[in-house]
């Protein structure tokens, strides 16, 4: 069989017909929906899925069966039934009628294959491995990961914006960043960073990029900050792709919109890519979660880089101990004992369940778990220090029985089988 020659139809308005309602119409649909085609389905029944769609307005359910002159007006069709008399009634239809027909069952009767297809900033990946699926499907598979990290064409983009952009890094781990955000990074000119970000995205810079450690800046918050602002507005303004990288989430206690007001305030066109922030992900991964049903319906997420009674504090300690929800602390390992202390003034019960977990995501992740009383003294004598997130409520024991019925250490991966009886629970 002679190569196919690879096209870009353009069906925005124009009929497309998918003969049966199952797993394969249920895959091309989307995909088809994107053109803006006007599609009609054909088919007595059709999937759960399915019917959620059937809310476009692009999208016709034919409820019956296929019958002759049903292909009338059609630009191409798609035979996706597990009947291979109806599949043959179809594609002779459409071979006479000369419109392009795809079938899942026999692609050799096909007159046109449908590729492992993606898409990433407006550019569409077709991929044809002359009949083998998952190679197909692989190859499509790289070059997207490659196009969405930055790594294939990110620097000889014409479609680069000049400005400055708040990316947030994750909480650690290099492949918990956004997928966004990786792409500026390969797509930046210059990368002001964060300690706390993750260091290992720094390595795979373009030799080019100039890198500025944020750390390593005069030192003084106010003066950190200023020199931080500077630095942005007047590379942005040269006309540079400017990548403010921080830990977490730029707004999370990551003075990110102090930096989108400097921008603004200096005409400088800026935008925030939002990252996971540890205050969650951290707890996830070593197995506590924030919320869990029938345990909690709240959780409050604190700094505690000032300590109670501060006159700069703007935290209400005494409305926080009286929470039963879930606490996550931030920035304070310094001053937990005092802030534990208050908590228990106010009438947090020592006894509270609570957790630290120091770098939490990366390869030296690790972690204590005790009481709200004993928490500070537990972390010291494990050598426990900053940077930390404390997490105190019920679902620290929650998390640590469960592993321990699992036969599993707290954030210990375990295999799928080890959890097929909460199945139902999880689906609910």
């Amino acid at each position: 069989m002679n190569a196919p020659y690879l096209s870009g139809l353009v069906l925005t308005g124009r009929r497309v017909v998918v003969v049966g309602g199952g797993g394969v119409a249920q895959r091309r649909l989307p995909r088809l929906l994107e053109t803006g085609a006007q599609i009609d389905l054909i088919s007595p029944v059709i999937t759960p899925t399915i019917e959620g769609l059937l809310t476009n307005p692009d999208l016709r359910w034919v409820e019956r069966g296929y019958a002759e002159g049903d292909l009338d007006g059609a630009w191409y069709v798609v035979v996706a039934t597990d009947d291979a008399a109806v599949n043959d009634q179809v594609s002779a239809e459409a071979e006479s009628r000369r419109i392009f027909c795809v079938r899942s069952d026999d692609r050799s009767a096909a007159t046109a294959w449908t590729p492992a297809s993606g898409q990433h900033d407006q550019v569409t990946i077709g991929v044809l491995g002359g009949g083998d699926h998952r190679r197909s499907a692989a190859v499509r598979d790289a070059i997207l990961e490659e196009l969405r990290e930055g790594a294939l064409g990110a620097r000889d983009s014409l479609a680069k914006q000049p400005g400055v952009y708040l990316v947030g890094g994750g909480p650690g781990d290099p492949d918990l960043i956004t997928v966004r955000g990786r792409r500026l990074l390969a797509e930046a000119d210059v990368v002001v960073a964060d300690r706390l970000a993750p260091q290992q995205l720094l390595e795979e810079l373009h030799p080019e990029v100039e890198l500025i450690d944020a750390a390593k800046l005069p030192r003084g918050r106010s003066a950190m900050q200023e020199e931080i602002n500077r630095i942005l507005v007047d590379r942005a303004l040269q006309g540079k792709v400017v990548v403010r990288l921080k830990g977490g989430d730029p707004y999370v206690f990551g003075r990110g919109f102090e930096e989108a007001l400097a921008c603004a305030e200096a005409g400088v066109a800026w935008s925030v890519v939002p990252g996971i922030t540890s205050s969650i992900a951290v707890p996830a991964v070593a197995g506590i979660p924030v919320t869990h049903r029938g345990v909690t319906h709240e959780f409050t997420v604190v700094s505690g880089h000032i300590p109670p009674g501060h006159q700069d504090s703007l935290i209400n300690w005494e409305a926080l101990a009286q929470l039963r929800g879930t606490l996550v602390l931030l920035m304070a390992v310094e001053n937990l004992p005092v802030i534990a202390a208050t908590l228990i003034a106010h009438g947090k019960d020592p006894a509270t369940p609570a957790a630290a977990i120091a770098d939490g995501t990366l390869p030296g992740q690790h972690q204590v778990t005790s009481t709200l009383a004993e928490i500070a003294d537990a972390m010291s004598a494990a050598g426990v220090g900053a940077p930390a997130i404390v997490v105190v409520g019920n679902v620290v024991e929650v998390a640590t029985g469960m592993a321990a019925a699992a036969g599993v250490a707290p954030g210990e991966v375990v295999g799928e089988d080890q959890f097929v009886g909460h199945e139902a629970d999880h689906r609910s």
